[in-house]
């Protein structure tokens, strides 16, 4: 629970992002920077990132926003600034997968957690990779290899 000069809230949204055609242009190093720069927006929307983690064509993110910040704004900035940063700071990996311009998808997926446990979520996040179900049976690439597994950002902020 966090408290305002008049409003008591706990506002928590699960938020999952994918790059343009959902190419998998991230590695550990791409998603470690993508981590930084979005705690960077975070805090200065006053958010707070409760969870991160990522595989090669998708991003997680767990963040207690406060009520005076509309969740769309905040993704918007969240996308908007992580692709300019990255863009700019790896051309040449980017270029490779991504063209025109663009980084994210237009659209994104975002859950309120309010009836769910964090815990939950949390651990959910955590596990989360890319093997899931596609359409046709395809299964998806495993987000980062077994036993390379990166510890995210829950172990800095639990």
């Amino acid at each position: 629970m966090r408290r305002g000069r008049s409003v008591v809230y706990s506002l928590h949204a699960h938020v999952v992002f994918t790059p343009r055609y959902r190419r998998g242009v991230f590695t550990g190093e791409l998603l470690s920077r993508c981590e930084e720069i979005m705690i960077e927006v975070c805090d200065s929307f006053g958010a707070e990132p409760a969870g991160f983690n990522g595989g090669h064509g998708h991003v997680h993110l767990l963040v207690h926003y406060p009520p005076k910040v509309a969740l769309s704004t905040l993704v918007n900035s969240l996308k908007g600034v992580s692709a300019r940063l990255l863009r700019k700071e790896y051309p040449a990996h980017i270029s490779r997968y991504l063209w025109g311009g663009h980084f994210w998808s237009p659209s994104y997926f975002a859950a309120s957690c309010g009836g769910a446990p964090l815990s939950v979520i949390k651990e959910y996040i955590e596990t989360r990779n890319a093997r899931t179900s596609r359409p046709g049976g395809k299964r998806g690439r495993e987000a980062i290899p077994p036993g390379r597994e990166r510890p995210g950002f829950l172990a800095k902020w639990c």
